[in-house]
């Protein structure tokens, strides 16, 4: 089952019927407002895996799903109410899609035993499993991909004294990369230029313009929404090589691309997980949702990078739920015992094989002093006269020589703000 339900609505629910027994995994979701275009095809995936697990296997050990959506609008004053209107419904784990509504949950969250999972977002010092004891980042953080992006840069040939430039939403989500870039920069001696955008990032020239005219080599952006596709459009304006353009995972869907035709061939953008429908998962969604008129959508995202990336942390979520059963011996599982097992998932290549998912995603496995993942990243490239995008190289490691004592200094500096005492 999927609810597609408003603060209130989810609320009155509560109030009026008892809990039923069955694994409840709530979506933040937001199908409104400014960056609506990337929060449905990831929503749509999420509630379509959970459909599948349902209608084809009867749910996870035997016991059904139940995709309980609350809507946002990526607010995060809203986020917040969702997460209070919820949690009470025997919510197993949290995937907030916004890093501004993570910041204010991580706390929450903790003190009410609800692991929260920030696939590819959110506090990426959340890694660090001895202060953040319910905040789970795996497989790939946003200091991974700024590493996978200078890593990439630097298989292409020298960097040093290349000026490189970050164009970033400027919020939390957008700033996370930039401690990172600095460090990088020093160590491997290129010059970094900050470019901020303000949200939602509809007007976005004298940005470009400083970009045409201080003419750096490359350009990484860390944007979302509408913000991705303007910068897209005014950087084919100014004739800036696409190639040399490379954004963050939640700078690389179709959404971003498709608005500048012919003029974003070549764009890059950073990823941790496969793209495409060619993975025989998608024939069942395709045979047991869609066909049967359960699709949460219109069923037209399937194999798309957003709605992939919904059905992978929902893939991902129900995996937990599995190891979690197991550890514990019991079906109906409670969010503790949801936390014990994200913490004790392990993810094979057999594993995502037998899903449905060869190749998808890489090996990883987590553990309390990581809750990070591996933070392997790969390279794609979209193709405009395809309308596709290519894994254009392997998942590859990032430098956790730089990153790692980035993590301990934040977490460190988090527990000591908040009075935790750190340990496994």
């Amino acid at each position: 089952m999927n609810y597609k339900l408003g603060t209130y609505a989810v609320a009155a629910m509560m109030a009026a019927s008892p809990v039923m027994a069955d694994l409840v995994f709530p979506s933040l979701s937001y199908r409104t407002g400014p960056y609506a275009a990337g929060g449905i095809p990831f929503a749509d995936g999420y509630a379509d895996y959970f459909t599948l697990l349902n209608e084809r296997d009867g749910g996870i050990g035997g016991v059904e799903t139940r995709v309980l959506e609350c809507e946002t609008g990526y607010n995060t004053e809203k986020g917040v109410e969702c997460y209070e209107a919820t949690k009470g419904e025997g919510s197993l784990v949290y995937q907030p899609l916004s890093t501004g509504i993570t910041y204010q949950l991580i706390p929450k969250t903790t003190a009410d035993g609800i692991p929260m999972h920030t696939m590819g977002y959110g506090r990426t010092s959340a890694a660090n499993g001895s202060v953040f004891s319910h905040t789970f980042n795996y497989p790939a953080n946003y200091w991974n991909g700024a590493s996978g992006a200078i890593n990439y840069l630097m298989s292409q040939g020298d960097i040093a004294g290349k000026k490189i430039a970050l164009v970033y939403h400027n919020s939390a989500y957008g700033k996370e990369p930039i401690r990172t870039l600095e460090e990088l920069s020093e160590k491997h001696g290129f010059e970094l230029m900050l470019v901020a955008v303000d949200h939602p990032g509809q007007e976005q020239k004298s940005q470009w313009l400083q970009i045409r005219r201080e003419r750096p080599d490359n350009v990484i952006m860390y944007g979302w929404g509408v913000m991705n596709q303007v910068a897209i459009q005014e950087a084919a304006n100014i004739r800036y090589p696409m190639e040399n353009f490379i954004g963050i995972w939640w700078s690389g869907s179709e959404n971003d691309v498709l608005p500048a035709g012919d003029a974003a061939n070549g764009y890059k953008a950073l990823t941790f997980h496969g793209v495409g429908s060619d993975f025989p998962v998608f024939d069942d969604i395709q045979e047991h949702v869609v066909d049967k008129g359960l699709a949460a959508g219109a069923g037209d995202q399937i194999g798309t990078v957003l709605y992939n990336r919904g059905l992978y942390a929902a893939m991902l979520a129900a995996e937990a739920a599995k190891t979690a059963q197991e550890i514990h011996g019991e079906a109906e599982i409670t969010p503790a015992m949801m936390r014990d097992g994200m913490e004790a998932l392990e993810i094979t290549e057999a594993k995502m094989t037998e899903l449905g998912l060869p190749g998808f995603g890489p090996s990883f496995s987590v553990s309390c002093e990581n809750h990070g993942g591996p933070g392997l990243i790969g390279m794609t490239q979209w193709d405009a006269s395809a309308g596709t995008w290519s894994l254009i190289s392997d998942f590859s490691e990032t430098d956790m020589e730089v990153i790692q004592p980035l993590i301990d200094e934040d977490s460190a500096s988090y527990a000591s703000e908040n009075n935790i005492e750190a340990g496994c």
